[in-house]
């Protein structure tokens, strides 16, 4: 009898235990998010200006893994080829124009801003997808569009030099990449609606690696050529490409536990890991305008994800996949969200 009175405990705890494990995960997943943000932020402060090199390794690390899990399963393509090309594409330039800001910008400023990516998802999947919103989810969104706004505010009045060599760049260059990080999404939506995770993975890294190598010769040859490598240079590529591999695995996860709603507002810590990295590390302080803004995307954030689910459907792939918005599609980056964004 002790043993089924156990048993039977156990099985009456499931659901809290189910939600503390959720929660936890949610925490991991910000973390990740964080530790990409602080390695491309620390290979900037280092002098390398290479943000095509650093998903390049990201890219390569994802195709080698899911690649062989592919190759294993043997199975065919469940969506052509050729649209992997350009979600490859976008994705890179996503990550390139994010990784790039923070050589101008700040820390905090890029890991809040990539939540730009939902007034984006917004507007191409209403174009595109034709996915149709509640009021409440435009009065989220512009309640999150306000908050940002107050980065830029904030960045345009600091000038001594902690904000970033020329903030207000970084802060555009920063919402010009979660716009390819929402196409990105987008794209992916497509494909993940076959329910095949590893294939959008794999091929969405091939394609990345070869369309990063293609601009590293273009663009990026003599930086990575000047690029003095030392051990804290190699630790900062080795930390973003395990951040951002651990972000590509631990996020879907995440999404087929709690959806899109939690996954959001648990990822939000992320920001304040940004706040704790920049003060402790980079000893510098956080304009009070930055934790008003964090306040009203907070708020956004709750008002647009407590409707996600009433405007009309036009996805069913809530549990493998990424999103800042009302679908769920592969996390990038966030930044941001990669929001952002597995990856980044």
């Amino acid at each position: 009898m002790a043993n089924e009175e156990r048993i039977s405990w156990w099985k009456g705890q499931e659901g809290l235990l189910r939600k503390l494990f959720v929660l936890l995960l949610g925490q991991a997943v910000s973390l990740v998010m964080a530790l990409m943000a602080f390695s491309s932020s620390y290979l900037a402060d280092l002098g390398v200006d290479a943000p095509l090199t650093q998903s390049f390794f990201s890219y390569v690390s994802l195709a080698a893994v899911y690649g062989s899990i592919m190759l294993f399963r043997r199975k065919k393509l469940l969506v052509p080829w050729y649209y992997y090309i350009g979600l490859g594409f976008v994705d890179v330039q996503g990550n390139y124009l994010v990784n790039k800001a923070f050589q101008y910008s700040s820390i905090t400023s890029v890991t809040l801003l990539d939540c730009f990516t939902i007034p984006w998802v917004i507007v191409l999947t209403w174009i595109f997808i034709g996915t149709r919103y509640s009021i409440w989810q435009y009065v989220g969104s512009a309640a999150c569009i306000l908050g940002l706004g107050l980065v830029f505010l904030s960045d345009a009045g600091i000038d001594d030099g902690s904000a970033g060599t020329k903030p207000l760049l970084g802060d555009l260059l920063v919402v010009a990449g979660t716009f390819f990080y929402a196409f990105s999404n987008v794209g992916e939506e497509y494909c993940v609606k076959k329910k095949d995770l590893v294939e959008v993975v794999t091929m969405l890294s091939t394609f990345g690696t070869l369309v990063s190598i293609v601009e590293i010769a273009i663009l990026e040859r003599e930086n990575v050529l000047s690029i003095e490598w030392s051990t804290d240079i190699i630790i900062g590529f080795v930390g973003y490409a395990v951040s951002s591999f651990l972000f590509y695995t631990l996020a879907p996860f995440m999404l087929k536990l709690s959806g899109a709603t939690l996954f959001n507002l648990s990822t939000l810590t992320s920001d304040m890991w940004a706040v704790v990295i920049r003060i402790f590390f980079y000893h510098q302080t956080v304009d009070w305008l930055y934790y008003l803004s964090f306040a009203i995307v907070v708020v956004g954030l709750i008002i647009y994800s407590q409707t996600e689910k009433d405007p009309a459907p036009t996805t069913s792939i809530e549990d493998e996949n990424h999103t800042n918005g009302d679908y769920q599609a592969l996390p990038e980056e966030i930044p941001a969200s990669r929001d952002e964004d597995v990856v980044a």
